[in-house]
């Protein structure tokens, strides 16, 4: 396929695994992610991408900062929201809820190899190590 075509919301909330990049072209990548109530994606930094994130299903906590060890910008997320994240900025997501927290991202440049598929974060931790 040249580019995706899809159901990106029903991609997103079908999904069962940590990560599963659905796209990678030249310039961007498209990937679904599930979080387990109170699994977080960790504190990370993209210096060289900005990303694109958007809750399909759950609520969450977002958080921005100029440090790993600093969080400067709280944000309550749930269905529907979305979130940019710049390059070069620290962040997390967190789920806050009782069920998944289901969401796509966009990464630009791409992030991952394509085809990636992390069934756990553990397994995410593991392959980024």
């Amino acid at each position: 396929m040249l580019g995706w075509v899809g159901n990106v919301e029903r991609e997103t909330l079908e999904n069962a695994n940590f990560r599963t990049v659905l796209f990678t072209g030249d310039r961007v990548q498209l990937t679904v992610m599930r979080l387990a109530p109170g699994e977080e994606i960790g504190v990370e930094m993209h210096d060289h991408l900005d990303q694109f994130l958007r809750i399909e299903q759950g609520s969450g906590r977002v958080t921005f900062g100029r440090s790993a060890d600093e969080v400067e910008e709280t944000h309550e997320v749930e269905d529907d929201w979305a979130v940019i994240v710049p390059g070069g900025v620290w962040h997390n997501v967190i789920n806050t809820g009782t069920g998944d927290l289901k969401l796509y991202s966009l990464y630009a440049p791409p992030e991952h190899a394509p085809d990636t598929v992390h069934k756990t974060k553990a397994d995410a931790d593991a392959a980024e190590h």
